[in-house]
């Protein structure tokens, strides 16, 4: 069965980085702009990881957390960010909540995108 990864990113150019990182790889890669879109999507679908945005109009990428949480306790969250400083103090609470996720520093190359799944994905 394929593997599934949703991305969830309000910049158009970092969905489209993820997809191209992951094209030749066997899994298949959904892709969400806003916190509120994938939120809908993971309630709708299973996915194997979950990349996400902190810093996103509407909702940000820690309440979108909580969200999936929700529903979906184990699958694997990265949160993707260069203003994880600017969130720490959400974070923390997160954390703090028993809420699981790793954080990866934008910007992010397709070589670190790859590891990552691959780690994630296949051990």
């Amino acid at each position: 069965m394929t593997k599934r990864i949703l991305v969830i990113d309000d910049d158009l150019a970092i969905r489209k980085a993820f997809v191209l990182a992951l094209d030749d790889m066997p899994y298949q890669v959904d892709t969400a702009e806003s916190g509120e879109k994938g939120i809908e999507m993971a309630e709708k679908d299973k996915y194997d990881l979950v990349f996400l945005d902190l810093k996103m109009p509407g909702i940000n990428g820690v309440e979108t957390l909580r969200e999936i949480r929700k529903t979906e306790k184990n699958v694997p969250v990265y949160i993707v960010t260069a203003f994880h400083k600017e969130f720490f103090d959400k974070l923390k609470d997160a954390a703090e909540d028993g809420i699981d996720f790793e954080l990866l520093s934008k910007p992010i190359g397709i070589e670190q995108i790859v590891l990552v799944t691959r780690s994630v994905l296949e051990g």
